[in-house]
């Protein structure tokens, strides 16, 4: 549930409540989004970090216009565009966060081939191009609404839904071509 309470704030303490309570909320949230982007964990760190000074600094111009969420997602996509920019690097990291739901004690070989399943599915997201990767992430993983989307990404809608169509393809073809190579279950 999306907490609107950046209006109307005291100067003091509240404001240090709300921020320890947007870190609490969102901070995994914008931890990953820097990751999907960056593609660094240590790049990651640093860029959730500068996220919570900008919106601390900013809490009293956020104007409700978009959710929280968005909101920190934008200042997050942002900061992480700012720090591609900066660096230069090709190193590819891989990371395995999902974890398997289903069965309440699933066999070992469930959990191996959910495993490999989780890598793999990673390791394709993380091929894609940029604007490819960051439009699944925001859909899927965020559960952004397109006009969310829209606005975040400061696209079109036409854009943001062909970017999504062609990314979704470009995973297809992927996972096509991982299934014919034989190594899933």
């Amino acid at each position: 549930m999306e907490r609107h309470y950046l209006h109307n704030l005291v100067p003091g303490f509240e404001r240090e409540e709300v921020l320890r309570d947007l870190m609490e909320t969102f901070g995994e949230d914008v931890w990953n989004f820097a990751f999907f982007i960056t593609k660094k964990s240590d790049a990651a760190d640093d860029i959730s970090q500068e996220v919570f000074l900008t919106a601390f600094e900013q809490l009293y111009a956020f104007r409700g216009e978009c959710s929280v969420k968005s909101w920190l997602l934008t200042i997050t996509r942002n900061k992480s565009f700012n720090f591609l920019k900066k660096a230069f690097f090709r190193k590819v990291i891989l990371m395995d966060t999902i974890r398997p739901q289903g069965d309440a004690s699933p066999s070992a070989e469930k959990v191996m081939f959910d495993r490999m399943e989780t890598a793999q599915l990673w390791s394709n997201v993380m091929k894609l191009p940029r604007k490819f990767r960051e439009i699944l992430i925001l859909n899927y993983h965020y559960e952004l609404t397109m006009k969310e989307m829209t606005e975040l990404l400061q696209l079109s809608e036409g854009t943001v839904k062909s970017r999504l169509h062609r990314a979704k393809a470009h995973m297809s073809k992927m996972v096509s071509t991982d299934n014919e190579g034989g190594w899933r279950k």
